[in-house]
């Protein structure tokens, strides 16, 4: 086979997904494996690659929802702890890159099909400066790609999902008590997640004196979309709102005037409802700077594997 030919692969708490290829127009032979099912990340690349006919692969990107903070790896929602390098020799490989999942998700954003993306609101983008990517799942994830005179661009490794959480309203002032309280420092990510979404929920129904009914996080977005539980509405409505935002802020603190996209497993299972949703409406609530958000445009990312997608886009600094 090329000697060229790429491992890629997105690996979550999970699920681990990978996949072949030898650019960004050609990633085939896509697997979407239970990480549970392994008891390394080694043997689930063993399993995927003799699954595929061993083929002869001298690169691996892997994207990891994990900070990558040097050799060892050791996820936080997940047992798989690793040495990259101990991992490389053992595959066989000449060059394993570990990057975070965001990281490779933005590097999909300039080769993802328009047609794989919905826009909410904004104008064209500005050409030639930052895009910005954030996306709640189970936590948030948050990264960017930054434009380079060369004409490429750079990801950022970030973890702006801990951002510190600051309310809006009085609504958001009792959800930021009632996580102080149980969690001492209340990041966004404690509200804008699969679990946040649970803990609006739940948090509403208390002051209202109400029993939480045990939700999980599409029940509630279920039962809102469908407008039948008016709690489950205005608890989504609240995270919508929430990233509004989050997403906002990070497009005055970046400059992303060429486009925030949204990831992750939970906005693009909306549908309709969030070009509905409160979320443009904060979005471009910056005062001052609210026309300076208004011309931003956010685009919903729908693809089914974009990290995939920035992790064969992936080039390494050594080439």
């Amino acid at each position: 086979m090329n000697k060229s030919l790429r491992l890629v692969a997105d690996i979550g708490g999970t699920h681990a997904r990978f996949a072949l290829c030898s650019s960004v127009s050609d990633i085939k032979q896509i697997s979407v494996l239970a990480s549970d099912d392994f008891p390394s990340i080694e043997a689930a690349i063993r399993h995927y690659l003799s699954e595929h006919g061993n083929p002869r692969v001298e690169t691996a990107v892997i994207g990891i929802a994990n900070p990558v903070l040097g050799d060892h790896i050791k996820m936080t929602n997940h047992p798989w702890a690793f040495s990259i390098e101990q991992t490389r020799k053992a595959i066989g490989l000449q060059h394993m890159y570990v990057i975070n999942d965001f990281s490779a998700l933005a590097l999909s954003l300039p080769h993802l099909p328009r047609n794989e993306l919905t826009q909410v609101g904004g104008g064209p983008g500005a050409k030639n400066t930052p895009m910005a990517v954030v996306g709640p799942g189970t936590g948030l994830g948050v990264s960017a790609l930054i434009p380079t005179p060369k004409g490429n661009f750079v990801p950022l490794a970030a973890e702006g999902g801990h951002v510190s959480f600051s309310p809006e309203n009085e609504q958001e002032l009792i959800l930021w008590r009632e996580a102080r309280d149980e969690y001492g420092h209340v990041s966004v990510e404690r509200l804008v997640s699969g679990p946040g979404l649970v803990f609006i929920y739940e948090t509403l129904c208390r002051a209202q004196n109400l029993t939480p009914e045990k939700y999980s996080p599409s029940d509630i977005s279920q039962r809102a979309i469908a407008n039948t539980d008016l709690l489950c509405r205005e608890s989504l409505d609240m995270l919508c709102a929430i990233l509004g935002t989050v997403a906002s802020d990070l497009a005055v603190t970046l400059g992303a005037r060429a486009g925030v996209y949204i990831g992750g497993g939970i906005i693009k299972r909306l549908g309709s409802y969030f070009a509905q949703s409160p979320f443009r409406k904060r979005f471009e609530n910056k005062g001052r700077f609210s026309s300076y958000l208004a011309a931003i445009p956010v685009f919903v990312i729908q693809s089914q594997n974009p990290a995939l997608l920035g992790a064969a886009a992936y080039e390494s600094a050594d080439g």
